[in-house]
Order: structure tokens, then sequence, then C-alpha cells
């Protein structure tokens, strides 16, 4: 584009409706500012979601939106980038309809290497619904669905995406807006599935896992980290303990889903230039 793109011009007009102190806001901050940064025109952007607080974004970015169905997000934008590749793929999503209903989704996107930008506001409980257990909450955590504590231990969202296979790994505090646009930005930049988990607080429904108690344990991931090796990404987050390494805790290059695709079609005689059509075209008989 020619024209220099500001935070304001990724803006709907739609106001945000999430609560007071909403971790969601600095995401979306984040989120506004990458795409300014990176000067993306909104025609060539697809946001992609499903249900959930943080799943609202759709309404509140200029671009294209859909708001799918709960845990599905991830299907839908695999379909659309698929389609057209020529587009940003954007999905906003939250601890629960990412990692409970969606949660079989996830290393799959994670293995193909999807051409998409995953990102997901954890805030460690079903805020939409009014204060439930989510696959993040802590065992101490006492919601309307377990009053007396979880007997579940926390999955670890970093280690899932890495164990599964993401090239992109990145996290943020949404307290920090600025540090959620750089890995973002990065998330969008890069070829291949890009996971960026941010750290988000529900004022309304938790009140263990507030903007305090998330600013005490966030540490920044060491500049001399190498953000290439897996193992040592892997081993980072075990020695953080009972820390959060905050900043890219990995990135590697291998071949996207749709490079795969488009390769299908060259080796059954077809167009080197990639058209899901043609591969439907060329699979009838």
């Amino acid at each position: 584009m020619s024209e220099k793109m500001e935070m304001k011009d990724y803006k709907s007009g739609i106001r945000p409706i999430w609560c007071l102190g909403c971790g969601d806001f600095g995401a979306l901050s984040g989120i506004y500012r990458a795409l300014a940064e990176l000067n993306l025109d909104p025609h060539k952007l697809v946001n992609v979601s499903g249900i959930g607080c943080s799943s609202r974004t759709p309404y509140f970015l200029k671009a294209y939106g859909m708001h799918t169905l709960h845990g599905r997000a991830g299907p839908v934008a695999t379909g659309v980038q698929l389609a057209r590749p020529d587009l940003k793929v954007l999905v906003t999503g939250g601890d629960g309809d990412g990692f409970s209903i969606g949660g079989g989704h996830m290393p799959h996107m994670a293995r193909t290497n999807v051409n998409i930008t995953y990102v997901l506001m954890d805030n460690h409980i079903y805020g939409l619904t009014k204060g439930q257990g989510s696959p993040t909450s802590r065992r101490e955590m006492k919601a309307y669905s377990t009053p007396y504590g979880s007997t579940e231990e926390p999955m670890n969202p970093l280690l899932y995406m890495l164990t599964y296979g993401a090239t992109y790994v990145a996290q943020a505090f949404a307290g920090d807006p600025k540090m959620c646009a750089e890995l973002i930005k990065g998330g969008l930049e890069h070829e291949g599935f890009a996971y960026v988990h941010i750290l988000t607080q529900c004022p309304t429904f938790n009140k263990l896992d507030t903007a305090d108690y998330f600013k005490d344990i966030i540490k920044d991931v060491p500049k001399k980290h190498d953000v290439t090796n897996i193992r040592k990404s892997i081993r980072l987050i075990y020695k953080f303990k009972d820390k959060e390494p905050v900043g890219l805790l990995y990135k590697t290059r291998r071949s996207t889903l749709d490079e795969c695709m488009a390769d299908f079609v060259r080796q059954a005689g077809g167009s080197s230039d990639y058209d899901i059509r043609k591969i439907i075209n060329l699979s009838r008989p």
C-alpha cells in the first residue's frame, strides 16, 4: 500500500464491549499496532474467531471477519488460507475455545504448519459463560463449575504448541501492548503456523489471576536465547518454573500446508500456480 496506515484505520467503528479492565483490550491494541506497523491493507486480512469474549474481535477489526462455531475457528481458518493463500489469516480466541472444545484441532494446525497466525487470549477461565474453569485454570481456582477447586492440573499451552510442531511460538502479557504488537507482527510476517499466547486478566470472574498476579510471574526470555533450538525453548520453560516467559520462544522454517498442496498440484500435472479449485478438479474421475 502507498498510503501509510495508522492504528485507527483498523478500527471498525464498533466499540468493544468487554468489561472494564479486561486484558483483551491490551491484546486488541497489540493487534491494531501490529497491523499498522505492517501497513497491511484491510482488504488483505481475514480475522476468524470462535466463541468467547476474545472471539468478538472480528466485530472490532476493519477486515474480513468470520465469527464461527465454538472451537472451530482453526478448521475454518485453514479452509480460508488454502482457498486464498494471497490473504493474511488471523485467528483470535481464548483458552476455552482453543484448548477445550477446540483442542483437537490445535495439534493438527501445528503439525501441518498451516500458514495462519493464531492469537490466543488466555484468562484462565470461561468469561462469556460466566466463570467456569478452563483447561488453563489453576487447581485452586474456585469457580461455578469447581466450587472447591479443580481436580485437574492446568495445561501448558507453550509446551503443547512446541511439542506438536508450531513453527513460531511466543508469549506476551496483555498489560504490555507494545510487546503484544511486536510478537503478533512477527507472527503475521512468519511463513507457517504462528502461535502467540497472550496472558489476559479477567477482572469480573477470575479474582485469582489478576493483572498484578501476571505482572509478578512474567519474566523476559533472555536475549541470548536461541529461538531456532526447540530443545532449548522447551528447557527454558521448565527452567523458569513458576515464572511465565514473555517474548519469542521459538521460530523455524519448514514447508507450509499450502506449499505442500501446491506441490501436489505440480506432481499431478497441474499449473505451478496454486489454486485449491485445481486440486478439486484434478481429483475428479
